[in-house]
């Protein structure tokens, strides 16, 4: 019976423990063999041990996480005329310290491109290295903005919500992409259907939809709104979508003013009824006059740029509605923050943003979006596509509400303006090898793509030029991707918003949990653990998630899980923030716990607040050292999942389980 971790981190060296029962009456010579794929055995691969009859023995394999992906472990024994054979598999998660980047680019006329290539330095020779992908549609750049939504790791609703319009939204040209890390179709489907389940059970007895669960502590409007988006946009797609869910949210969008906040700004009250409008629509229930009149009550002037946006887009194409789209075409025209190359809008909704997601990169993709449908010869919307792709970092926008409504306008944009009809040939080299070739005839999303291994780019040495070649007629669209992970696997602690610490401690007596002097955590083997941080606000954060990575050796004890053992009280727990009570429009609440909602899973624990006062505050799980060996423990980390520059995160830590 193997007894291996649920999981391992890349840098981990596990003893990986396997037990041999002897179920005769007889001692028995047993011959253990163990075979490992994706992980490397440091001490041999056969053990012979004598088993005492009716008794056990435990036999320990040393082994070492050195890829990232899945560990596959087969063990079999053999006494005489008797055996057995087991196998175990588990993943292992990318380094925490691993980086990557990505440049983009088009070639329009015949020609090629030279691009300076060199290997990082010190860095681990079996993970990551380059990627060239070419192709001609530049759909091709929506593929790392999918992904992060698509495998994106908290679920609210709306992140829920915003995956499910990725999907919805890009159906009919992902199972094209075959690029590393993209979905299997079948995949989609299934998490498709899971998402679906998790949001039926979010939605509330008026229609709405809680971000977490059912009964919450504040209300968002406009996640209700994002929901039923979502569900529309599927329904199009042909997913199967209940249509009892969005029947059931009708009223709720209908009346959604009265769910608002009396404290709210008046923008984000208009922003919100902007959207509930749009997403109206969506679901055949237009309301043109409730448009006009929220229109005429906020103004132009005052109205955020993404809340004219949705309004346009409801009122595109109403032939009662040509004064206000007049009125609307010239105000986005005279009112954009432009430059020669790129254009954008900014809007700003001082503090209470935070209610809707708000961002004026979103902002920028729900006026494209209109824009296209209303003035597709507007020379803006060329500039705003542009300064949209300009302001990505690692092939993606800044959160999920960002992505989302981008790849919805991206997805109209490119489907609109590539007109060229692609009758070329593309050609790669890197340095004096040549790399490969496609012919890209017709509209397609055909696409050619090439990895090269860190190992050979440090083989090499120096600096490569990667050249990109096409002949014919048509656009080439190229991305050229590193990654890497740089061998000191020990991140340091930062601080851009939030003080993170963390502390392991001993639950049941004083010497199960020691420190070495090189800061090694050292936990005896089968001891139960209390995890402890400690995070610090210097003033009001939203949307905040604090997430708890474990090390392998590790098993978190839910206290939700029936089978789980009683979990001793926290003798130190001081989770009620400094600051006390705190009121928030017509709330007033005292909670124990400063967070609304927690996770735990196999490799980390989760715990989120929509709203966090200045203060420090505290979290502690249990666990239990299951597992021996040293393990990476990367850092916990706390960060605005909105605006995920404002994040702070411990140093990595070494556990050493014996």
């Amino acid at each position: 019976r193997p007894s291996a971790p649920r999981f391992m981190n890349f840098g981990d060296k596990v003893d990986l423990p396997v037990v041999i029962q002897n179920q005769t009456d007889e001692p028995m010579n047993v011959d253990v063999v163990l075979r490992a794929t994706n992980a490397e055995i440091t001490n041999g691969n056969g053990r012979r041990v004598t088993i005492p009859a009716n008794d056990r023995a435990e036999v320990r394999f040393p082994v070492a996480a050195m890829k990232a992906g899945t560990a596959r472990f087969q063990f079999a024994v053999s006494a005489g005329k008797f055996s057995d054979a087991a196998e175990v598999e588990l993943p292992v998660w990318t380094p925490a310290t691993s980086e990557a980047f990505a440049t983009y680019g088009t070639i329009d006329e015949n020609g090629s491109i030279a691009q300076p290539v060199e290997a990082p330095r010190d860095v681990w020779p079996q993970f990551g290295g380059l990627e060239v992908t070419t192709s001609s549609t530049q759909l091709q750049e929506l593929t790392d903005a999918f992904i992060y939504l698509y495998s994106y790791r908290f679920e609210c609703s709306e992140q829920i919500s915003s995956r499910m319009l990725s999907i919805a939204a890009l159906k009919d040209v992902l199972t094209a992409f075959k690029a590393k890390d993209m979905p299997k179709a079948e995949d989609m489907k299934k998490q498709f259907a899971s998402d679906i389940e998790k949001l039926k059970g979010r939605q509330q007895d008026n229609g709405g939809y809680g971000l977490w669960k059912r009964s919450e502590r504040y209300k968002f409007p406009f996640v209700t709104a994002h929901v039923v988006h979502a569900l529309a946009r599927a329904k199009e797609k042909g997913y199967a979508v209940p249509q009892e869910m969005i029947d059931r949210s009708k009223p709720y969008l209908k009346n959604i003013e009265q769910y608002y906040d009396p404290l709210w700004s008046p923008e984000v009250k208009w922003t919100t009824s902007a959207y509930a409008l749009y997403v109206r629509q969506k679901i055949g229930d237009r309301d043109i006059a409730k448009t006009k009149q929220l229109l005429k009550t906020a103004t132009l002037e005052k109205l955020p740029f993404e809340a004219t946006g949705w309004i346009y887009a409801v009122l595109a194409g109403d032939k009662t509605s040509e004064a206000e789209l007049a009125s609307i075409r010239t105000w986005l025209n005279n009112h954009t923050t432009e430059t020669a190359a790129a254009a954008n809008f900014i809007t700003d909704y001082k503090d209470d943003g935070w209610v809707i997601m708000a961002s004026n990169r979103r902002a920028d993709g729900v006026i494209l979006e209109a824009m296209i449908a209303d003035q597709p010869q507007s020379d803006l919307i060329a500039k705003i596509v542009r300064g949209l792709l300009a302001r990505r970092k690692e092939g993606r926008w800044g959160n999920t509400q960002e992505n989302v409504f981008i790849l919805l306008a991206l997805d109209k944009y490119f489907n609109t303006y590539e007109k060229v009809t692609p009758d070329f040939v593309a050609q790669a080299w890197l340095g004096n090898t040549f790399a490969g070739e496609q012919v890209f005839k017709g509209r397609s999303t055909d696409f050619n793509k090439f990895d090269v291994p860190m190992s050979y780019l440090l083989e090499q040495g120096g600096v490569s030029n990667l050249i990109l070649n096409k002949q014919g007629a048509g656009r080439l669209y190229y991305r050229i991707g590193m990654k890497y992970a740089p061998r000191n696997l020990k991140l340091e602690p930062a601080d851009y918003g939030f003080a993170v610490t963390r502390q392991y401690e001993p639950v049941d007596n004083a010497d199960d949990v020691t420190r070495d002097k090189d800061g090694t955590w050292v936990i005896k083997s089968g001891a139960r653990v209390r995890v402890r941080l400690q995070m610090v606000a210097t003033s009001r954060r939203y949307h905040v998630a604090l997430v708890d990575q474990l090390p392998a050796g590790l098993e978190i004890l839910n206290p939700e899980l029936a089978t789980t053992e009683a979990i001793p009280e926290d003798a130190k727990s001081t989770t009620v923030t400094e600051a006390g009570s705190r009121s928030w429009g017509y709330y007033y609440w005292w909670s124990r716990n400063w967070f609304e909602h927690q996770n735990f899973r196999d490799e980390r624990a989760e715990a989120f607040a929509s709203l966090l006062w200045e203060g420090v505050y505290n979290y502690s799980y249990v666990t239990r050292a299951t597992t021996p060996g040293v393990f990476v423990a990367p850092p916990a980390k706390a960060e605005e999942m909105y605006t995920p520059e404002t994040f702070g995160r411990t140093g990595t830590d070494y556990v050493r389980v014996e």
